[in-house]
């Protein structure tokens, strides 16, 4: 506690005491990998953390069955192991096997609008931002590609999903005519 005098003038002799908050240094950002997701418990979980974190959740869905998911995954680990998005907040990454018997019978695939292997997907705030999903195994094994995607991830963490953005406004992102004037 500092005690600040004011100096004596015609009114009375005033003292006001200043509290510190807080003397521990501010934690840095760190990036977090978690172990493959095989069920729906483990992503939920992955999820709830990373949104009361407030960083997104890098998820990358991937298949037994797919051979450059398994070249697009250790670029990724490599990146984020790397610290890339650090400086902007962090992010956290899961592998999520989509043909696992759970993961498959939980339906996480329609939730998510998981169409194609591999498909690279942010989850912020515990919403998809489908606005900024991958598909293309070309930019996922493009390290400056990613570098700069990741760290946008990052910047962006906290701020909500992306809803149905590109696909035009309404509650069917205009699937059924075009609404705009």
């Amino acid at each position: 506690m500092v005690l600040l005098r004011v100096p004596r003038t015609k009114s009375p002799r005033i003292t006001v005491s200043i509290r510190q908050f807080s003397t521990t240094k501010e934690n840095k950002a760190k990036n977090r990998i978690y172990n493959p997701v095989r069920n729906f418990n483990d992503f939920d979980t992955y999820r709830s953390i990373s949104t009361s974190n407030r960083i997104p959740l890098l998820t990358l869905w991937t298949a037994s069955y797919c051979n450059v998911c398994k070249t697009v995954s250790p670029v990724l680990e490599e990146l984020i192991k790397s610290g890339v998005g650090e400086e902007e907040g962090g992010v956290s990454y899961c592998e999520v096997e989509y043909d696992s018997q759970d993961i498959m019978d939980s339906g996480l695939g329609l939730t998510y609008m998981i169409t194609s292997m591999p498909t690279l997907l942010s989850i912020d705030r515990g919403e998809p931002r489908i606005n900024t999903r991958i598909v293309d195994p070309k930019k996922m094994t493009n390290k400056d590609f990613m570098r700069e995607w990741i760290r946008t991830e990052a910047r962006n963490g906290g701020s909500g999903g992306g809803g149905g953005v590109p696909f035009g406004p309404g509650m069917f992102g205009g699937l059924f005519g075009n609404t705009q004037k």
